[in-house]
């Protein structure tokens, strides 16, 4: 994809009745498994939703989601030791990927995989969204696709031919996000200057008043992303991460 193309991409959350061809999803998939990885272990599975009935079933554990039924294909990326744990005992080689570092090396592979082949599908012309769910509600998912041990939901993709092209959402100035040798802090003026385009907008300023909230930061946490959910499905991730192997119950 060019850097034209990059700067011009979108989320896509509404898509035809047009399928994905076989050969094509094959090739996005090859193409995405040359990406960077953790010392070439490829600690990381994918697995792929094409059923109706199947992505119904999912669709509760996505918030039931549009896209979740509408896409023609659903990707589940998961980190996963599983498979090299597996090869590893077989061949005679004692593995130690059943702790929390493991899963971070596998997290950080499967979200590389996930975006090389987000990528490369609208290099195709296809949509794509991320939907955060995936370790919202890790466990019914985990049930959903028979994860077994040592293998997590870390990132879904909702994968289609766009039936639209929404609205370009805004993003925050480079120098928001970039720092030069070492980092600097955000002063009170800085952090007014940063997000002044973004409170400005139109649309984020409908979002306050319907909200019947004072600034575009109390929608995000007062309503979007609440305390008590992120401290809720925090702990309901580590419980996953301890059922699936990756935190040891002894030690947390």
């Amino acid at each position: 994809m060019s850097s034209y193309q990059m700067k011009q991409r979108r989320t896509i959350r509404q898509y035809t009745g047009q399928d994905i061809p076989d050969a094509l999803l094959n090739e996005l998939l090859e193409t995405a498994a040359r990406a960077s990885n953790t010392g070439n272990m490829q600690l990381y599975s994918v697995v792929i939703t094409r059923s109706q009935a199947n992505k119904e079933k999912m669709a509760p554990a996505h918030f039931n989601q549009p896209m979740a039924t509408a896409a023609p294909v659903t990707l589940t990326c998961c980190a996963d030791a599983n498979r090299f744990v597996k090869w590893a005992r077989q061949r005679n080689a004692q593995p130690g990927f059943d702790n929390f570092q493991t899963f971070i090396a596998a997290m950080i592979d499967a979200i590389i995989f996930a975006q090389a082949f987000c990528t490369a599908a609208e290099e195709k012309g296809l949509g794509i969204c991320y939907l955060g769910t995936a370790t919202y509600n890790a466990g019914k998912i985990i049930e959903a696709l028979s994860l077994p041990k040592l293998v997590v939901p870390v990132a879904t993709i909702t994968v289609g031919w766009p039936a639209h092209t929404p609205e370009q959402p805004e993003r925050l100035p480079l120098q928001a996000i970039v720092h030069h040798e070492t980092y600097t802090d955000y002063t009170p003026d800085t952090i007014d200057t940063l997000y002044r385009a973004k409170e400005e907008l139109s649309i984020n300023k409908q979002y306050v008043k319907e909200n019947n909230k004072d600034t575009l930061a109390q929608v995000f946490t007062d309503v979007r992303y609440t305390r008590s959910n992120n401290e809720y499905f925090s702990e309901a991730f580590l419980s996953v991460l301890k059922d699936q192997g990756f935190i040891s119950t002894s030690t947390s």
